[in-house]
């Protein structure tokens, strides 16, 4: 393990970079895309050329996971190529449970009593909602949550992802991207197993079917933390990377990726979209990730993209509950058209509601778990102290 460390190549100190505002800025537009494809199927573009389009900007989601693989794996990467180890698997934890669960458990049970079409749900909707595992239960995806789908494959990612660090820590260091891009190669063959689930269970939305779209972030990072001399220089080229981008999104929206619409996709085609989803984030978030420090994103990285970023995460889990509204303000059903008024007011109410998410629970929530830590480590600091102190007055 020391000698792997030894030989891995020298590069940037990428990891003093912290916090990158255009990544921020890129969760935004991700949020927005997921809005985008559940307004269009709503207002009823779900066929033609318009409705693959719009439909296909479901492939945000492959971003979202994208970038929590790159965040979260990054630590775990600098630690491989000689940086500081990762915080505790505790602490970990408690951020993810910190920053995902309380807005969610708000937006779970505001949804679930006033939404009309989710008022008088089962107790085992409730449950399931509760719980993050509307995968594994029948016909728990309910009006309103329906979202949450991508939100349980992502917290079993973070429940995995310590697993995954314990077992590459064995890996040499310059296997580690290729076994990892193995690994999300291998995982499209996730759509060609033969599953026999209960009605209402769709194997294809279980955790391992998206594993290549929180790989392409991971590889992202093993990169930053020592880049190899080719990442960087294509991280530049951006254009080119755009193309790759547009050419993946191109696809996923053509027949080689599926079907229109809600059609089950074949295990091939399906395989295709996943695909074109890990390129297309990987693509997107290269040039963010791996450009040299202090780059500039003018428009992801700009104040209002990276507050927008900030409310990302409210807007994701209020916004069909922002959506039902507007259809309620402006007075039309679901499917009959409008889909440039909704659009802009689902953003507009989605938005607000986040904002509000943010400053009441989101916020508040992690200030709390840093308080709590920062007494924590105070009182063992002060514990060590007075150990030390008795041991040297004894010797």
């Amino acid at each position: 393990m020391t000698t792997a460390r030894a030989s891995a190549p020298a590069g940037p100190a990428f990891h003093a970079r912290g916090f990158v505002p255009a990544l921020e800025g890129m969760r935004a537009c991700a949020a927005m895309g997921v809005v985008v494809t559940h307004t269009a199927f709503q207002t009823g573009h779900n066929g033609g050329i318009d409705g693959r389009i719009l439909g296909r900007f479901d492939l945000a989601v492959a971003v979202f996971f994208a970038l929590s693989g790159f965040l979260l794996w990054r630590p775990h990467a600098l630690a491989a190529h000689g940086g500081p180890a990762p915080a505790s698997t505790g602490r970990y934890f408690a951020s993810r449970f910190v920053r995902i669960v309380p807005a969610y458990l708000a937006a779970v049970f505001v949804v679930l009593l006033l939404l009309p079409d989710a008022a008088g749900a089962r107790w085992v909707v409730w449950l399931a909602n509760l719980t993050l595992t509307q995968l594994y239960v029948p016909l728990t995806l309910t009006a309103g949550l329906t979202q949450m789908w991508s939100l349980a494959v992502e917290v079993a990612f973070y429940i995995a992802l310590p697993a995954i660090a314990l077992v590459m820590r064995r890996a040499p260091v310059r296997w580690r991207a290729p076994l990892l891009l193995a690994a999300g190669v291998a995982s499209l063959g996730w759509s060609f197993i033969p599953f026999h689930t209960a009605a209402g269970i769709n194997p294809l939305t279980w955790p391992p079917a998206f594993f290549s779209w929180f790989v392409a972030g991971m590889l992202l990072a093993e990169w930053s933390s020592a880049p190899p001399a080719w990442t960087l220089r294509l991280a530049r080229r951006r254009v080119l990377l755009g193309g790759v981008a547009l050419i993946a999104f191109g696809v996923a929206a053509s027949p080689l990726a599926g079907p229109e619409g809600l059609t089950q996709a074949p295990p091939h085609q399906y395989a295709v979209k996943i695909a074109m989803g890990a390129t297309l984030a990987w693509a997107l978030l290269m040039p963010l990730t791996l450009d040299a420090p202090g780059a500039s994103h003018r428009v992801l990285g700009s104040p209002l993209m990276v507050t927008l970023g900030r409310w990302s995460y409210g807007l994701f889990i209020w916004h069909l509950a922002a959506l039902n509204m507007v259809f309620t303000v402006i007075g039309h059903f679901p499917f009959s058209g409008h889909f440039p008024l909704v659009l802009i007011l689902t953003l507009i109410f989605g938005f607000a509601m986040a904002a509000v998410s943010y400053a009441l629970v989101e916020s508040p929530s992690r200030e709390a778990l840093r308080r709590f830590q920062k007494r924590r480590d105070g009182i063992r600091t002060a514990a060590k102290a007075t150990v030390a102190t008795e041991i040297s007055a004894s010797s």
